[in-house]
């Protein structure tokens, strides 16, 4: 392989790996923000201690998102210098304010929620989390922003002279439909995941007979945010496909491999072809599922990969327009694939749930469900990025012109080594903490109010 290749895998890899903490930080914090606020409105104290379970786990997802996130930073510089100058200007203003505003506000906001216990009075202390879970929520409408500009760029011009995209009108960026569309439907995937943590834990130590009184209100309000989080997905993931056809028609066709225009178009449940895509040899239809998809009518037409190749050569020039088919076409239903199974998870448990007593095969799969989010975030983040090649920039420029031209593929697989391991030994460590917290479970209840030495300084860190 060469450094273009190199460099291809391993930004896919350090951003495939951040992307696992990514959701369930954004949200788990509101998952635990709602907890708190139960526990603030009602004295109960079994919200307290959810709160501070929960919290714990949040914490340590949050120091591993952060962790492996600063890495992507160091790759636009070492690997895609050539990219990060065309780009720079408008790239650079969705993430420096990202990291100046929203980063700071939810790291800010999160340092006084975790010093803050017993230290400020409940609601404003309250308010705290609620601040940092309202950054994750900036800090990632900003990078998808930014992202977006490469699926769809707007509100830009090129200088003639340097060679640069320039920022024309940073509004449009903000607003930019690609990134309301990938910002609603990333953040109802959020809420999946969290849920399906959430589920998977809970059943975990139900299973063990531990925390009745934490864990089974745990499950039962996982189950609802999962149940409604997945009606999100399937609604804001119809939206973001008409969008995609609009803007990218190519990778409509090429999540289906389909080569000849057809209107109205199937979508194949499954498919056995040839190993590059290009034959198929026997498929599992459903008539016009993928019109609607693509046009909201089910005998729209959808065009093909020839067509949209032929197009493409006329408008940029010869070459070779396709993303990798069979990449494209399974990613794509692994991630719905994944996504309904969540859903169905969901309407089984509260369906359980409402019966009374909870049979152990219900356990098991919620436990099992715990790789379902991890597999379908995955799964859509392959699909959106590998699903716009050969483009870094749709329409402006190719990955392959902005791979840096001095970095030699050694330099690349030697950094690509190094990370591959340091983020195996972060994995053993997140792995060891998140198993050793959850197992502890919830803090012991409180003793009565008349036993507390009142004169007992608090602890400096609640945890």
């Amino acid at each position: 392989m060469d450094a273009l290749d190199i460099a291809r895998w391993q930004f896919g890899i350090t951003t495939v790996y951040h992307f696992i903490f990514v959701p369930l930080t954004i949200g788990l914090s509101f998952l635990v923000a709602g907890m708190q606020t139960a526990w603030v409105r009602t004295r109960d104290e079994r919200y307290l201690r959810m709160t501070k379970f929960w919290g714990k786990l949040f914490l340590i997802n949050f120091a591993m998102g952060v962790v492996t996130g600063i890495v992507q930073e160091f790759q636009f510089g070492m690997n895609w210098s050539d990219y990060s100058k065309f780009v720079g200007d408008i790239f650079g203003a969705p993430l420096a304010i990202e990291g100046l505003l929203a980063f700071f506000l939810e790291s800010t906001f999160l340092g006084l929620w975790i010093f803050g216990w017993d230290r400020l009075p409940k609601r404003l202390h309250l308010a705290t989390i609620w601040l940092a879970a309202t950054g994750t929520l900036l800090s990632a409408y900003f990078i998808l922003a930014a992202n977006s500009w490469m699926q769809h760029p707007v509100g830009y011009r090129v200088n003639g002279t340097t060679g640069r995209a320039e920022l024309t009108d940073f509004g449009a960026v903000l607003t930019n439909s690609t990134a309301v569309g990938a910002f609603a439907h990333t953040i109802t995937a959020c809420f999946v995941t969290a849920g399906i943590f959430v589920v998977g834990i809970s059943a975990w130590q139900l299973r063990r007979q531990k925390a009745d009184d934490v864990f089974r209100p745990s499950l039962k309000t996982a189950l609802v945010t999962v149940l409604v989080a997945s009606l999100g997905v399937i609604v804001t993931g119809d939206l973001q496909a008409r969008l995609m056809t609009e803007q990218q028609p190519m990778k409509m066709a090429a999540a289906e491999a389909l080569w000849d225009t057809a209107g109205p178009a199937s979508f194949s449940l499954f498919t056995i072809g040839t190993l590059d895509g290009s034959e198929e040899v026997w498929s599992l239809r459903v008539p016009g599922v993928l019109s609607f998809m693509a046009t909201g009518h089910l005998d729209g037409t959808v065009e093909g990969i020839d067509d949209i190749q032929a197009a493409q050569e006329k408008a940029y020039g010869p070459g070779d327009y396709r993303p990798n088919i069979p990449v494209t076409y399974w990613t794509f239903r692994l991630m719905i694939g994944f996504g309904m199974l969540m859903g169905l998870l969901s309407l089984i448990g509260l369906w359980v749930l409402r019966r009374g007593r909870v049979p152990r095969w219900f356990y098991g799969a919620a436990i099992a469900s715990l790789a379902l989010p991890t597999l379908a975030n995955s799964m859509g983040w392959i699909f959106t990025e590998m699903g716009r090649q050969p483009w870094s920039v749709f329409g402006l420029m190719t990955t392959a012109d902005g791979v840096s031209p001095t970095v030699s593929a050694g330099t690349v697989l030697t950094s690509l080594i190094v990370f591959t391991v340091l983020y195996g030994a972060l994995a053993v460590v997140d792995g060891v903490l998140m198993y050793r917290y959850a197992k502890a479970g919830p803090p012991d209840p409180a003793p009565p109010e008349s036993d507390v030495d009142t004169e007992e300084p608090a602890p400096v860190f609640a945890y």
